[in-house]
Order: C-alpha cells, then sequence, then structure tokens
C-alpha cells in the first residue's frame, strides 16, 4: 500500500484535530484559541506524537499574524493612524520598559536560586525584554470578538501591540551584541543595513501610494475573481518578504500596506478574499504554539516554570492595569485589557531561540522560557473564561461610571441599540415627531457623524448592563434593538427581560431563525429586514409586466398576508425540522393554488369584457 505524502497526511491531523476539539471548547464555554492549543498538545511531540518538525510549522503558521495585522492596517486610515502616534510610542514604550524592568529584576533574583538555567544579567535581561511582549495574535482576536477595537480600551491596547511589534527589531538586532558571536562590527556595514531598511519601508510607502491602486484597479478590470484573490495574497507574501530581508518584521510591513489601502475603493474587497486564509493561518499558528509547549522541561523543574509564569504575569497585569487609569480606559474595560496584554506572546518565540543560536542562554533555558510564554498563552484564554464568569457581573453590579461618552445618565422614552441603516431610520422618524430617543452604537465613525447631524447618539456596546442603565433603560418606555450582530440581538433582549420588564421591545431580524429566536423570548413587534423593502420591488416587477398598480399591489398584499399567517404556523414547531419542513410546504402550495384561482378569476372577468 503506498504510503501518504507528510503534507497531505500532516493536513489531514491538523483539520480533525481542529474540527474535534475547537465544537468541543466552544460546547463547554472556553472559547476557539483554548480548542486549538488543546488540539496542538494531544497531536504533538509530548502527546500522540503524530506530528514533528513543530518549529517548521510555527515559521509558517506565523502567516497568520501577518494576515491578521493586514486586515487591521485595512480599517485604520492614516490620519487615525496618525492620531495613534502618541499612545504607540507613549504608553507602548512605557509599557515595554517598566514590565522589561520589574521582570528584569524579578528573573535575576529567582536566577539566585537557579544558576544552571537563569543565572548572570544577560540571561535575565532576553527573558525579561522576551517575556515583556504580549499575544498579537490572541489579544486582537479577542478583542475583534468583543468589538473592544474601537473602545478606548481597544485602541489603547493596539497602540502598545503595535509598538511591541516594532520593539522586536532591536530586540533581535541586540542578541549578537550580547552573546559575543559576532566580531567587531563593520560602520559601513551597519550604516548599509539602516539604509536598506529605511529604503524598504520608503518603497513599501511610495510603491502603496503610486503602483497598488492601480494595479488592483487593472487586476480587477480583468473580472477573474480569483486573480484578485491570488493578488491580494501575492501583496501581502511579497510586502512580508521585502521585510523579512532586511531583517524587519513581516507584521509591521503588512500592517503599513493594509493602512496604505484602508482609503481604497478595494478595501472591502481585499478584506474578504483574505479572511479565510486569515482563520485557518491563525488556527495553525495556535496549534503549532500548542505543539510546541515542552512537557519535557516542565516535568523537570515544574516549580520554577510555576514561579515563572505566575511571577510574569502578576508584574505584567499589576503595571498594565497601574496604566489603563492614566489612560483613561473604562472600569469596565480595564481587566480584559490587563490580561490581554499580561500574557507572553509569539515574538518571544524567535526572541528566545534567536538567545540561544547567539550562545546568550542554553537551549535548556530557551525551551524553558518558550514553555512558560506558551504556557501563558495557554492559560490566559481560561482567565478570560474566569473574569467572564466571576468578576465582571460583580463590576458591573458594583460600578455606575459611565465611560467618557456617556457623562451624565440619559432620559428619553425610546433607546435605540444600534445606528446603523435600520436604527437610523427609526430614528429619523423618532426626530421628525420631535420625540427624544438616544442611541448606542460602538461605531466610532458613525457617531461622529451622527452627531454632526444632531442625533442624540452615544458611544457604548448595547450588551453592556452597566451602559443600558446609563443610556436610560430604566425609565424609557420603549426599547429599539436594531444591531446587525444576532447573537447580540439576543443578548440585548435577554438583558431587557431580565433588569428593564417595562420596557416594550421592538426588535429587528435579520433571517427567519433570529425572528423565530426573538419571538421565543416573547418579542411581538418584530420586523424583517428587508422584506418589505423586496415586497416593493416585487410589485414593481409585476408592474413591469403588465400588471396594473391595483393588481400588483393586491397580490403583493395578500403575499405580505399569507408569510405573516404562515410564520405564525411555523413559529410552534421551528425547532422540529421536519414538521418546520412540513408546515412550510403546505403553506407555499395553498399560496399557489390561491394565486392560481385568482389568476383565473382575472382571465376569466377579462374574456368577459
Amino acid at each position: 500500500m503506498e504510503q501518504l505524502p507528510s503534507w497531505l497526511a500532516n493536513s489531514f491531523i491538523y483539520l480533525s484535530a481542529a474540527v474535534i476539539a475547537v465544537p468541543l471548547s466552544r460546547y463547554l464555554g472556553l472559547g476557539a484559541i483554548i480548542g486549538y492549543l488543546a488540539a496542538g498538545i494531544v497531536i504533538g511531540p509530548w502527546g500522540l506524537g503524530l506530528v514533528s518538525h513543530v518549529e517548521d510549522i510555527l515559521h509558517f503558521a506565523e502567516f497568520g499574524v501577518v494576515l491578521m495585522l493586514f486586515l487591521v492596517g485595512l480599517e485604520l486610515e492614516p490620519r487615525r493612524l496618525w492620531s495613534l502616534r502618541r499612545p504607540i510610542f507613549g504608553w507602548g514604550s512605557a509599557q515595554v520598559l517598566a514590565c522589561a524592568a520589574a521582570i528584569f529584576v524579578g528573573v535575576y533574583v529567582l536566577g539566585r536560586g537557579y544558576p544552571e538555567l537563569l543565572g548572570g544579567p544577560k540571561v535575565a535581561l532576553v527573558a525579561a525584554l522576551g517575556l515583556a511582549l504580549s499575544s498579537t495574535a490572541i489579544a486582537l482576536q479577542v478583542m475583534a470578538e468583543r468589538n473592544l477595537l474601537p473602545t478606548p480600551g481597544g485602541q489603547a491596547g493596539f497602540s502598545i501591540l503595535l509598538f511591541q511589534d516594532v520593539a522586536a527589531i532591536p530586540i533581535l538586532a541586540l542578541l549578537p551584541l550580547l552573546g559575543g558571536v559576532a566580531g567587531p562590527a563593520d560602520d559601513d556595514g551597519r550604516w548599509l543595513e539602516l539604509l536598506h531598511t529605511v529604503g524598504v519601508i520608503a518603497a513599501i510607502v511610495l510603491g502603496g501610494r503610486l503602483l497598488l491602486r492601480p494595479l488592483l484597479r487593472w487586476i480587477a478590470r480583468s473580472r477573474t475573481p480569483e486573480i484578485f484573490t491570488a493578488t491580494a495574497l501575492l501583496l501581502v507574501v511579497g510586502i512580508a518578504a521585502l521585510m523579512q530581508l532586511v531583517g524587519l518584521s513581516m507584521g509591521l510591513g503588512a500592517f503599513l500596506a493594509g493602512v496604505l489601502l484602508a482609503e481604497s475603493e478595494y478595501r472591502r474587497e481585499l478584506e474578504t478574499d483574505i479572511e479565510p486564509f486569515k482563520g485557518l493561518l491563525l488556527g495553525l499558528f495556535f496549534i503549532a504554539v500548542g505543539m510546541n509547549i515542552d512537557l519535557g522541561v516542565l516535568r523537570a523543574s515544574p516549580g520554577l516554570i510555576a514561579l515563572l509564569v505566575a511571577g510574569f504575569l502578576l508584574l505584567k497585569a499589576a503595571l498594565i492595569y497601574a496604566m489603563t487609569r492614566f489612560m483613561q480606559v473604562p472600569v469596565q474595560e480595564r481587566p480584559v485589557i490587563t490580561l490581554l496584554l499580561a500574557q507572553g506572546g509569539e515574538f518571544a518565540f524567535v526572541v528566545f531561540q534567536a538567545a540561544a543560536g547567539a550562545q546568550v542562554m542554553s537551549a535548556q533555558t530557551a525551551s524553558l522560557l518558550v514553555g512558560a510564554v506558551a504556557l501563558s498563552m495557554l492559560l490566559s484564554p481560561l482567565l478570560l473564561v474566569a473574569l467572564d464568569r466571576w468578576l465582571m457581573p460583580r463590576l458591573c453590579r458594583g460600578n455606575t461610571a459611565a465611560p467618557a461618552e456617556i457623562s451624565e445618565p440619559q432620559e428619553a422614552p425610546v433607546l435605540i441599540a444600534g445606528f446603523g441603516r435600520y436604527g437610523q431610520i427609526v430614528a429619523r422618524v423618532m426626530l421628525a415627531q420631535g420625540i427624544p430617543a438616544t442611541v448606542l452604537d460602538h461605531d466610532a465613525d458613525m457617531i461622529e457623524a451622527a452627531r454632526s447631524f444632531g442625533y442624540r447618539v452615544h458611544y457604548g456596546d448595547a450588551t453592556r448592563l452597566d451602559l443600558l442603565r446609563i443610556a436610560g433603560a430604566a425609565t424609557a418606555r420603549v426599547l429599539v434593538v436594531a444591531v446587525d450582530d444576532k447573537d447580540q440581538s439576543l443578548k440585548i433582549v435577554d438583558l431587557a427581560h431580565e433588569h428593564f420588564p417595562h420596557l416594550q421591545i421592538v426588535a429587528r431580524a435579520r433571517d427567519v431563525t433570529h425572528w423565530h429566536e426573538l419571538r421565543e423570548r416573547g418579542v411581538m413587534l418584530v420586523q424583517r429586514e428587508l422584506f418589505e423593502s423586496s415586497l416593493r420591488s416585487a410589485r414593481s416587477v409585476l408592474e413591469l409586466l403588465g400588471h396594473t398598480q391595483e393588481q400588483a399591489r393586491a397580490f403583493a398584499w395578500r403575499f405580505r398576508q399569507h408569510n405573516l399567517e404562515l410564520f405564525e404556523q411555523m413559529h410552534p414547531h421551528f425547532k422540529d425540522r421536519n414538521k418546520l419542513i412540513a408546515v412550510v410546504k403546505q403553506g407555499r402550495q395553498q399560496l399557489e393554488e390561491q394565486m392560481a384561482r385568482e389568476r383565473a378569476e382575472l382571465q376569466k372577468n377579462r374574456d368577459g369584457a
């Protein structure tokens, strides 16, 4: 029997592990990242041993982080990035230097007890610099899932993460000097390397401004979707390769390219094409991190590993939490941002492996530190689960302070959650009638535009109980749930029923399933988006095909009434798929028969006339 190629066998193993572990982890309420890490541990060298060459896989999977930073850059226009320059270089440098200094002292003291592993100031310095960095992949993934990126806390965390990506470059450049591997540096060589670095960054900036848009326009005119996808990937791969050649961060180059294309008309197309690759490669990255955990080192020195992990997590958490207070991060966001930045990061793997290669530390010490970082990345999602279940509910109940955007409690008879296309129309009708309405939305750009037109729009996530209270849910009469996300919509309804039972709820349903889930929660005034506008379009089509306006209006009205009645018949059975399909088929047949009778009657009247 012919043996499978290694790439095919490994692909089957990765996908099987992810398909089994991630849904199971989500079912247990632990999140996808824990599932990926657990899958890596199980199939790795210290689990079932199904996969080897972990370092090669980790290097390939790091491209998922590169794609993620490119997508983050697409969301940041150059003007917004320029406005973040102070937090990036101010708070970012403060976080790295403060955490590195505190960890240096801790590791140096710990090295007195374990001189064979952590002895010496050089080892303590490299350990401190590596452990001061955080996981960009996990932090940005969690912030995106929680809609934290547009918030003050998300902006602060993102600024610090971006500075860390930049700081990784001088840290890596410092290692050969500490190890004494390289001979006396040639001044001309250093200047030449610096010129190469500046030249590559300038080429990315100028090329992005002058060449990328015409190139994308030319590719788009070919009307070949797969070639546009290939171009998007080629763009990210090419820039990452350029940055790698001059010793810079691949993620930093991809981020710059994304920022330069943030104002491009092809921005959404690029996001759509790259998103699936980013998700798969990030999953592979987390699996590789799980495989990289050296359980042999952990078994040999469990006490030391526990001290390392607990020590650097606590030191970083204390310093970062203190910084979030000075950065004016809302109280509710501080614990999450602190925990996300306190963990170790993927760049630490590169730093410690390079340090071992430069003879700054032994291979055993590098493995110990890599294990500590990987364990912190494994613990971080677990700590987030604990944070959500125990600390955050108490914090929300015990804290009544509002975020900066809401300075005092609001009072209005109508509260609208979400200011997209749907919420805007509701708000405009209220404004035209002179009825005050308070709007909550988490899109900073949308809020700025809405306020310029005179709307009372406030920044905030309507799924947070404390913000609903401040927005006036306790005194309002009607709550309009107009958010885009179905899960957020249902969460807002559940919060309103539990804490503000007097509120009458008018909700927007994105699809049939959402409609049934809202009705199951007792929301009777549910409108399906696009339903009425689609009926009007159907009326227009009938008129264009020769029907009179009265006939088209009558057909559309009868279809609407039948559809609403059918939904009421479907609702008791919406969890029973077979029964639901039977009801739908029966209703469709009744409608077709009714319409056929009406057409026959109409034709008979025409013949008689």
